[in-house]
C-alpha cells in the first residue's frame, strides 16, 4: 500500500510543499535584512559578530541545513550523514573555521532529546571546531528553539560540553587590493511569513508533513528541483544584496545552490550565449545536453538582463541522493561545493565553481550585460 500511495501522491505533495512552505514578501525580507545587517553593524555582539580576515591567510567553509533528525523516514539528513562527516574530517585537518549557517537541527518535526541522541557521531565532529574556537553557530527557522527557548543554552552546553553562543548573523570583513568588502552572513528566513516563527507552520510541519513524510518516506530535497531558476526566495535576496555596495550576502534556507546570484542551470545558460556568439559548436552542443537533462523542453530560453555577483546560497546538507553543498572561503576565492559518494560510495569532494575575490568585487562595481 505504501508503495502505490507513493506513486500517485509523491511529487504532487512535494509540488504542495515547495510551493506553500514558502511565502517571502519582498518589503518584508529586504526589510528584515537591513535590520538585521544594522543591528550588527550598530550592536557587534548582540544579534552576532563582526570578524575581521585576511582574505590570503583565513579559510572558512559555510555549511547549512542538515535538518539532523530521529533516524526515521522523515529524517532527511540520514543518507547525507557520511559526506557530512567526511567533508567536517577535511576542513578540521585543514584548519577552516566552520560557519553553521541554520536549520542544523529539524526542531519542527522532533524533540531536541531525539535529535541529540541520534546524532552523536555529528555532535562530536562539531565539537573539535568548538576546542578550536573555530565554530560559529548560526539559527535558522527550523532550530529557532536555540534562539528563543530560555533551556537552549544548558542543552547546547550538554551537547558540546561547553557554553555555545548562538547567532543570527555575522559580518565577515577584508580587504581585497586595498579595497574593503563585507561578506554578510544569516540562514535567509528573516521576513518570510512562513518561516519567520510562524506558528502555523511549526504546527503543520510537526502535526501533518513530518508524519505523512515519514510514512510515504518523502525527501523533497532532490538536486534535479534545485538546478532550475532561482526560487522566488532566492530573487529576492539577490535583489536586496545588488543594492549594496562592496558587500556579498550569502544564505541557506531555500536548499537551492547560488553563486555569483546564478544557478547551475542559469550559468549553463550564460555559458550556451557566449559558446554561440563564439562560434564554438562544441561546446554549445555539449551545454545543450546538459540543459535538456534540466529542463523538459530544450528551446526554453531565459534572458538574464544585468545583473551583480553579489549574492551567494549554500544550498543544504540533506539532498535524497544523499550530496551535500557549501561554499568555501581560501586563498582569496570563494567555491562552491559539493560532497558525493564516488563510485565506491566513499565522500568526494568537487569544486563546482569558484571566482577570486578579486574578480568579484571588480563585478560588484559593474552590472553585467
Amino acid at each position: 500500500m505504501r508503495r502505490l500511495l507513493q506513486k500517485w501522491f509523491k511529487q504532487p505533495l512535494i509540488r504542495l510543499a515547495d510551493e506553500y512552505s514558502s511565502r517571502p514578501d519582498a518589503v518584508r525580507v529586504h526589510g528584515a535584512l537591513t535590520a538585521l545587517y544594522n543591528s550588527l553593524i550598530t550592536n557587534n555582539g548582540k544579534r552576532g559578530i563582526i570578524i575581521p580576515f585576511d582574505a590570503e591567510k583565513d579559510k572558512f567553509v559555510i555549511l547549512s541545513d542538515q535538518h539532523k533528525g530521529a533516524r526515521n523516514h522523515a529524517d532527511d539528513f540520514i543518507l547525507s550523514e557520511k559526506n557530512y562527516l567526511a567533508a567536517l574530517d577535511y576542513y578540521g585537518q585543514q584548519q577552516y573555521h566552520y560557519i553553521n549557517l541554520g536549520d542544523s537541527e529539524e526542531l519542527w518535526e522532533n524533540g531536541i532529546l531525539a535529535v541529540k541522541k541520534h546524532n552523536k557521531a555529528t555532535f562530536e565532529k562539531e565539537k573539535l571546531f568548538l576546542k578550536s574556537n573555530a565554530f560559529i553557530k548560526i539559527f535558522g527557522n527550523h532550530d529557532l528553539y536555540w534562539d528563543n527557548d530560555p533551556l537552549a543554552g544548558i542543552m547546547l552546553e550538554q551537547i558540546y560540553g561547553v557554553p555555545v553562543k548562538i547567532y543570527e548573523g555575522v559580518i565577515l570583513q577584508t580587504k581585497v587590493n586595498n579595497k574593503p568588502l563585507s561578506i554578510y552572513l544569516t540562514h535567509g528566513h528573516q521576513g518570510d511569513l512562513q518561516s519567520d516563527g510562524n506558528w502555523f507552520s511549526k504546527w503543520f510541519v510537526a502535526n501533518v508533513w513530518g508524519p505523512l513524510q515519514a510514512y510515504l518516506e518523502i525527501n523533497p530535497n532532490t538536486p534535479a528541483t534545485n538546478d532550475h531558476l532561482k526560487t522566488q526566495h532566492n530573487q529576492i535576496m539577490y535583489e536586496w544584496s545588488s543594492r549594496q555596495n562592496n558587500l556579498l550576502l550569502i544564505t541557506g534556507h531555500t536548499h537551492q545552490p547560488v553563486f555569483r546570484s546564478l544557478t547551475h542551470l542559469e550559468r549553463l545558460y550564460i555559458d550556451l550565449e557566449k559558446a554561440e556568439q563564439q562560434g564554438d559548436t562544441a561546446v554549445a552542443q555539449s551545454l545543450r545536453a546538459q540543459i535538456n537533462k534540466h529542463v523538459l523542453k530544450g528551446d526554453a530560453k531565459f534572458s538574464f538582463p544585468g545583473y551583480r555577483p553579489s549574492y551567494f546560497n549554500t544550498g543544504c546538507c540533506c539532498y535524497d541522493d544523499g550530496d551535500i553543498t557549501g561554499i568555501e572561503i581560501t586563498e582569496g576565492c570563494m567555491r562552491l561545493i559539493k560532497w558525493e559518494y564516488d563510485k565506491a560510495g566513499q565522500p568526494e569532494r568537487i569544486v563546482l565553481d569558484e571566482s577570486k575575490l578579486e574578480e568579484i568585487l571588480i563585478g560588484l562595481a559593474e552590472i553585467r550585460q
